[in-house]
């Protein structure tokens, strides 16, 4: 079950008081151990009600008044988001709380309602699929997608290749014998040993991922990067480096959305589309 566990504020931490330097250091002792243990998703201090504003709701009219607010026991001064199996093991992490005030003070703990708590309700599910579909997105938009290419054993070439052709930046390298943690048995091949088990190079503003892989002789597919620049001279230059023991897919052209646009496979089966945009 989810909990909101709530700092309530005080007549001090109103006042914009900060807290002294060891609360800070005991508070975030506390709060690794939270993150250690699963428990802590999220948590942040607040600002005094002084900085706040509060709309009102009557109807369909609203109404906004600034702070402060005069009821401190009804404030809140800060939060956490915790993950825990029952009510009673909050209470018992809450117990463990350094005193988040120099004074007295409280801390409520709240349940969270989960969407099956709607079922009743839902009967047919559709809100609950909604729900879904709206924690995904929020999920997805909060991710960062980058390319990730499998060589079968022509990694280190490959790197060596781009950095020559394109001008790639090739950052970390590790190969499969510098790995912390020996690979299962017999998921590498024969002789991969100082194979690259991960590496990233970076394309322009582009970081790409990259390792030899577990299958030799494997090459990528099904896939083209987009290599964009800003003149035709340079789209010249770079088509012409990629296709050096490659193949011209498409020789570089004007069309309706570029300028000059062409589709080139590279020695190693990545494909590529070289353009300049378009207006």
């Amino acid at each position: 079950m989810r909990v909101m566990v709530m700092v309530k504020a005080t007549q001090q931490s109103e006042t914009g008081q900060l807290p002294s330097e060891q609360l800070l250091k005991d508070m975030m002792e506390f709060n690794n151990e939270l993150v250690e243990a699963g428990i802590m998703k999220a948590g942040e201090g607040l600002k005094p009600s002084s900085e706040a504003v509060r709309v009102h709701f009557s109807g369909r009219e609203r109404s906004v008044t600034d702070g402060p607010f005069a009821e401190t026991k009804e404030l809140v001064a800060g939060y956490w988001i915790w993950e825990v199996d029952s009510m009673e093991q909050a209470v018992e992490w809450v117990k463990r709380c350094p005193n988040p005030m120099e004074s007295d003070s409280d801390i409520d703990i709240r349940p969270i309602f989960e969407i099956e708590d709607f079922a009743e309700i839902d009967p047919e599910g559709e809100i609950a699929r909604g729900e879904e579909q709206l924690l995904n997105t929020m999920a997805g938009r909060n991710a960062t997608v980058e390319p990730y290419l499998f060589f079968g054993g022509t990694c280190e070439d490959a790197l060596r290749f781009y950095r020559e052709a394109i001008g790639a930046e090739v950052g970390m390298v590790l190969r499969f014998s510098e790995s912390p943690e020996p690979a299962p048995e017999g998921m590498v091949p024969e002789g991969f040993e100082n194979k690259i088990m991960h590496c990233d190079f970076t394309v322009g503003n582009l970081r790409i991922m990259a390792s030899d892989g577990c299958n030799e002789g494997e090459a990528p597919s099904g896939f083209r990067l987009a290599l964009s620049v800003p003149t035709e001279e340079e789209a010249h230059r770079l088509f012409d480096a990629l296709a050096d023991g490659g193949t011209a897919d498409m020789p570089l052209t004007k069309t309706f959305w570029s300028p000059c646009y062409g589709q080139v496979t590279d020695r190693f089966g990545v494909g590529w589309m070289v353009m300049v945009p378009g207006e």
